[in-house]
């Protein structure tokens, strides 16, 4: 239900990537505002758009609902992604505009499953801090700070995540490194990661 961010911050920083050969998969989690009507009035034909019919179970607590919103849009859009590679793009969040090009490229010469970077963070409007992702650990990476091999699309966001005090997306994060992925850090800042407003 943020639509303005998502058609005029998230969706052109996906589009207009200096690599073309995307598909971009944009899931509702039951949108009640204009999103669906704004979204289709982009005409590109790798973007998709479903919205949920039903919003997420979440728990009704406020801590533990962050810990796992947005699992059951997050695992219908795995379900429905064809490429070799997945990234995540939250609704108002940006890519900076040569980030796949560089991804993609440095996954194959380094034969990474898995690659993180570092991400400028908006800690008050206009106020931006690079944050380094030094490790891949908790705290580190965020959900729009990854690019991994497709294959791991097997792996879904748990619902259930909260009841061990973890975020859903490194619990999901927590479960691909635990199986000896090859995992590499992209050395440049490639997102810009916003307030929530």
């Amino acid at each position: 239900n943020r639509s303005n961010l998502l058609t005029t911050r998230s969706i052109p920083s996906v589009l207009n990537q200096t690599y073309k050969n995307l598909e971009l998969i944009v899931v509702g989690d039951c949108c009640t505002d204009d999103t669906e009507e704004q979204v289709q009035q982009i005409a590109d034909e790798r973007l998709k758009f479903v919205n949920l019919p039903q919003r997420g179970q979440y728990p009704k607590d406020r801590q533990r609902r962050w810990m796992v919103a947005g699992s059951v849009p997050m695992n219908h859009a795995l379900s429905l992604a064809t490429g070799d590679y997945i990234t995540h793009l939250d609704d108002d969040d940006e890519f900076l505009e040569d980030r796949l090009d560089k991804l993609v490229r440095f996954a194959g010469e380094t034969q990474a499953d898995f690659v993180w970077h570092p991400f400028f963070r908006e800690t008050e409007p206009n106020i931006w801090q690079l944050h380094e992702a030094s490790e891949f650990r908790y705290s580190q990476v965020t959900t729009s700070s990854i690019f991994y091999r497709s294959w791991f699309q097997q792996i879904p966001w748990d619902l259930e995540a909260h009841l061990l005090l973890e975020p859903g997306d490194w619990n999901r994060l927590r479960k691909i490194k635990s199986l000896g992925v090859v995992a590499k850090r992209f050395p440049e800042p490639l997102l810009r990661h916003y307030v929530e407003r």
